[in-house]
């Protein structure tokens, strides 16, 4: 998928109720229905790769193989939750895939948990369309940050994963803001509201 080297590889299948303490009963079941199987396929990681991280100790690779075409990020939620370390996802279907994977911290009191950050996540893409690259150099923040910067859809460069998280969160907010006020210019009546609700998208846009 990355042509990453032989000594990433690790190529294991892992059982989809490897997750059940972390799902409910509904989330059981939406992992037999979509998923056709789970491979952990490569461990970027100081004994695998020679580069070590000070934010990010390890990046994991999951290739995820479904059994429809579907978006899948509330199942990909608990997989990332259930494993502190970073993980990019390659979910598959016939010859399309798309790419998640999420900023993330451990839980202060439970390290066993992760809190989620931030979520970037691609199209849908043919797989021979791949354009996505993991870069192994520099570190595993440096590595780490370089993939998200691929999935970003804010236009600005930042010095560090924190930052592009705080970036794309405040662009996330504009974007809901900005289609919350289209909708209100298409339901106005009032010529005067309709006016000041015109510029208060021209000025979020310039934000933007």
């Amino acid at each position: 998928m990355f042509n990453l080297p032989k000594s990433t590889k690790i190529h294991k299948v892992i059982p989809k109720n490897a997750f059940d303490s972390y799902t409910s009963t509904k989330q059981k079941k939406s992992f037999s229905d979509k998923i056709q199987r789970i491979i952990w396929t490569d461990k970027i990681a100081f004994e695998t790769v020679n580069i070590s991280g000070n934010d990010v100790t390890e990046i994991q690779v999951f290739k995820v193989e479904l059994k429809e075409k579907k978006v899948i990020n509330d199942l990909l939620l608990v997989i990332d939750k259930a494993i502190p370390y970073h993980i990019i996802f390659w979910i598959e279907f016939g010859n399309e895939f798309y790419i998640s994977t999420s900023a993330k911290h451990l839980h202060p009191q439970n390290e066993d948990v992760a809190v989620i950050d931030y979520t970037f996540t691609s199209d849908w893409k043919l797989i021979e369309n791949n354009v996505y690259q993991i870069e192994l150099k520099n570190n595993l923040d440096w590595i780490f940050k370089n993939f998200c910067d691929q999935l970003k859809t804010v236009d600005t460069s930042s010095k560090s994963i924190s930052e592009l998280v705080e970036k794309q969160k405040n662009n996330d907010a504009i974007l809901k803001e900005i289609e919350k006020l289209k909708s209100e210019i298409a339901r106005c009546k009032q010529f005067n509201k309709k006016v000041e609700l015109n510029l208060k998208l021209k000025a979020l846009q310039s934000i933007l």
